[in-house]
């Protein structure tokens, strides 16, 4: 059973192994709310996975060590079993999905365990690791259903309720639930006023549709991003947790995601992957109350693949209206394009792409379309030149 004792145990355990990560003051993430930034984006290995596969791992007997380990994994949880198994001396076979990130492939291998890729999401390798566990008797470490691995993520509510004794509101992001179950348990043990909240992709919501029809569901399939929290189904453990110590699940799109990682980076100088995010994305986004109170969002992991992170950003620059594209329709005459690149310049605004196109078939004879890619500060800015246009006769089409 999950008990205090065995979460203040964990804490215990990782001393010297772990770091006590930063709880950062983070202004203009929300404007009714005092935000502090857990940042286990910090943490060794990039994310908080290793508490949890660290105390499990030292709890196994002499006899399970020398048959070794097996885990499976989107990434993070991979290179927290490595880096675990590494300082233990213990063999690992890690099943990695083919969707994960090159880079968190790359660094579960750097820590010597072996890998094998499988087609798919994480369902999919958890259930190749399952198959390859009863062919070999070596011990499988589950990345969130397990009471070991939860109670090591428990030791972040921990540090939390000794950073800011204060705190109203806790914000988790959740994939399987091991992250939200751990913290939500001791949140409401030591401190029961204290709200936490849990935070899914809207692509992978498993455990907001587990909790909302109050049975497990598993998901045909998940469309998100943020790999780390890409499951199908919640653990049995993690769901009965979540089902008795969370107060509220919310959901988040991949664009409210990607401005939440643009924001991170900008304002905090802080790189976040996608499920890291989504704790962020969630407050900025009102989707939980959380006016007037001192609200800590969990940022669990910064392992983003470089190879995708200057589309998150351009995606994050459209989400908030930093980046524009405007088609406007208007007559193929000279002097037009002038007059249209004036009230753009007039506005403070910058065109970074122009395309001329002469019109279709549905259009008259001397009728065109300029398309217009510029830099924004804001939506408001956005906004207030798309009025400034149509004030001047342009009509605008296909607003993005």
């Amino acid at each position: 059973m999950l008990t205090i004792d065995k979460i203040k145990k964990a804490e215990h355990l990782l001393k010297g192994i772990i770091r006590k990560t930063d709880l950062i003051y983070a202004s203009g993430f929300s404007k009714n709310g005092d935000i502090y930034l857990k940042a286990e984006n910090l943490q060794k290995t990039g994310s908080f996975k290793v508490r949890g596969a660290y105390v499990k791992i030292a709890a196994l007997t002499h006899e399970q060590k020398e048959k070794g380990i097996i885990a499976c994994s989107a990434g993070n949880h991979a290179q927290g079993v490595a880096l675990s198994a590494q300082k233990n001396k213990i063999k690992s076979v890690i099943f990695i999905p083919s969707t994960a990130p090159i880079s968190k492939i790359e660094a579960t291998k750097n820590y010597g365990s072996e890998i094998r890729l499988v087609d798919g999401v994480y369902d999919d390798a958890y259930n190749e690791a399952v198959k390859y566990q009863k062919e070999t008797g070596a011990e499988f470490i589950h990345p969130f259903d397990d009471i070991e691995v939860i109670a090591g993520q428990g030791t972040i509510a921990l540090e939390i309720l000794d950073q800011l004794p204060e705190v109203e509101a806790v914000v988790v992001p959740i994939g399987g639930g091991g992250l939200i179950s751990g913290i939500a348990y001791t949140i409401k043990t030591l401190k029961p006023e204290c709200k936490v909240y849990g935070v899914q992709a809207a692509g992978a919501g498993s455990m907001y549709y587990s909790i909302e029809q109050n049975k497990r569901t598993e998901l045909p399939a998940v469309h998100t991003f943020a790999d780390g929290t890409a499951v199908k189904m919640p653990g049995e453990k993690t769901f009965e947790i979540c089902k008795k110590y969370v107060d509220k699940i919310v959901t988040v799109t991949d664009d409210e995601i990607a401005t939440a990682i643009l924001s991170l980076m900008e304002k905090q100088k802080l790189v976040a992957e996608g499920a890291g995010a989504l704790s962020v994305a969630a407050v900025m986004f009102n989707k939980l109350p959380v006016e007037g109170k001192k609200t800590v969002c969990i940022v669990s992991g910064g392992n983003i693949d470089v190879n995708i992170l200057s589309r998150v950003i351009n995606r994050g620059l459209l989400k908030s209206g930093r980046i524009a594209d405007l088609t406007i329709e208007m007559l193929d005459k000279p002097g037009q394009l002038k007059e249209v690149a004036r009230i753009i310049a007039d506005l403070g605004a910058n065109v970074i792409r122009v395309r001329h196109n002469q019109g279709g078939e549905n259009t008259d004879i001397n009728d065109c379309y300029l398309k217009i890619s510029m830099e924004t500060r804001n939506a408001e800015h956005l906004s207030e030149i798309k009025n400034a246009l149509r004030e001047a006769g342009y009509r605008l089409t296909n607003e993005k």
